[in-house]
């Protein structure tokens, strides 16, 4: 990317047009869920961190919530275990659990946590299973400990929120006879967001948003309502992985989230374009 040379003017009225926005997100909750194939690359992961950290001083309250699904496979493939899909999601029997337990409890949610303080943000990570934050039941006895959520229990974010942290939530699930489930991420921030009447949800992914035609990276759909959306799905627009995305966001404006936004994230700082900016990036889906 070209090194933008821009005067002192230019930067001045850069922050000056953030202005409306930093005011419009004072003090408001907004949920960014990360993950999978959108934390592949070091160098993003770090201008995520970044924008997190940022948002976080200008007065916004983000609440990173994230997956890890090729850390896992890599894991397991480590540990001479298979990775087995039905309909796309992992069969989890114990020991996978464990594994999962250990790879997004343990070496992501610290990784992350420890690049936030990095940049000097104050981050604390926690698991679903803290607090009893994602109660969970099988969803489905061919997929093992895959969980279905029941309940969820925010206090725990809202405590680390009230105390200026940055939450930061591994997606495992747990139930009262101990066992551990693993927790579809984007089901996990969807609930989480719900629950906290959040402002917004950020799905950040590896594709632009909803495309009217998938060889086409233009042909982007910027803003969709819930009626359209599921013009989308029976049109066949909305297909494969992006049906359960979608869904996601269906849901988390359902239980009471504002605005949802599917977020490219291999774009720099997608966050405070999304945020900050009258641009915009990725699609958001709205209530009507």
């Amino acid at each position: 990317m070209e090194e933008m040379n821009l005067t002192n003017l230019q930067r001045a009225q850069v922050i000056t047009q953030a202005l409306p926005y930093i005011q419009k997100y004072h003090n408001k909750i907004i949920v960014i869920k990360y993950g999978g194939n959108a934390m592949i690359s070091e160098e993003l992961k770090m201008q995520v961190m970044e924008d997190i950290v940022l948002l976080s001083l200008i007065g916004v309250k983000p609440v990173l919530v994230h997956g890890g699904g090729p850390e896992i496979s890599e894991m397991l493939k480590r540990v001479g275990k298979e990775s087995v899909f039905v309909d796309g999601l992992r069969v989890t029997d114990k020991e996978t659990a464990e594994i999962v337990q250990m790879v997004l409890a343990g070496k992501i949610n610290k990784h992350l946590v420890n690049l936030l303080g990095e940049y000097g943000g104050s981050a604390i990570g926690i698991s679903g299973i803290d607090g009893h934050l994602i109660e969970a039941e099988v969803k489905d006895e061919r997929l093992g400990f895959v969980g279905e959520i029941t309940n969820v229990n925010v206090q725990p974010i809202l405590d680390l929120l009230e105390k200026d942290y940055i939450p930061v939530v591994s997606t495992v699930g747990c139930d009262n006879e101990g066992n551990v489930y693993n927790i579809n991420a984007d089901t996990a921030a969807a609930y989480i967001a719900g629950a906290m009447k959040a402002e917004r949800l950020i799905t950040m992914t590896d594709i632009p948003g909803i495309l009217k035609d998938v060889s086409d990276p233009d042909s982007l759909i910027k803003c969709v309502t819930i009626p359209e959306a599921y013009k989308l799905f029976e049109d066949g627009v909305i297909s494969g992985g992006m049906i359960p995305k979608v869904e996601c966001c269906i849901d988390a404006i359902k239980k009471g989230v504002h605005k949802v936004t599917i977020l490219d994230g291999r774009v720099p700082h997608a966050i405070l374009l999304e945020m900050l900016t009258d641009e915009g990036a990725g699609t958001m889906v709205k209530a009507e």
